[in-house]
């Protein structure tokens, strides 16, 4: 089963194209930890349905993350609200966690480490999706 998570923060890359301005996706953990993940290990999370994500707008708006394909088919993530540009994403706050370091921020091989810390990774609420 897919774990539910809220993304409640972003990192921005220095890029002017919308689909690549995320670097790192981030949320808090039900005991209020930390947690974030790579653009490219969120993108492989949604596709592997190991996690779905989601963000919350004013009035508890849910809207999912997906995982859409630009002009040049490359992999970039947004929610079903968006069109093209993943807007809603990219009105998140920046997160300003000590995490995001250059050697802190889980990377493609660390995509097990990662896994493990978003096992306990659940908010109180959250939905199981079917594989």
């Amino acid at each position: 089963m897919a774990r539910y998570l809220r993304i409640r923060c972003i990192v921005k890359t220095q890029q002017t194209d919308a689909h690549e301005r995320i670097k790192a996706i981030c949320g808090l953990t039900p005991d209020g930890s930390h947690w974030t993940l790579t653009h490219e290990d969120a993108v492989s999370q949604i596709e592997n349905r190991t996690c779905a994500f989601y963000i919350e707008r004013p009035r508890d708006r849910r809207h999912d993350v997906i995982v859409a394909m630009d002009v040049r088919a490359h992999k970039y993530l947004k929610t079903d609200a968006d069109r093209d540009q993943p807007d809603e994403l990219l009105f998140l706050p920046a997160c300003h966690h000590v995490v995001h370091t250059s050697y802190a921020v889980p990377g493609p091989t660390e995509l097990g480490a990662a896994q493990d810390r978003l096992e306990v990774a659940e908010e109180p609420g959250y939905r199981t999706l079917p594989l």
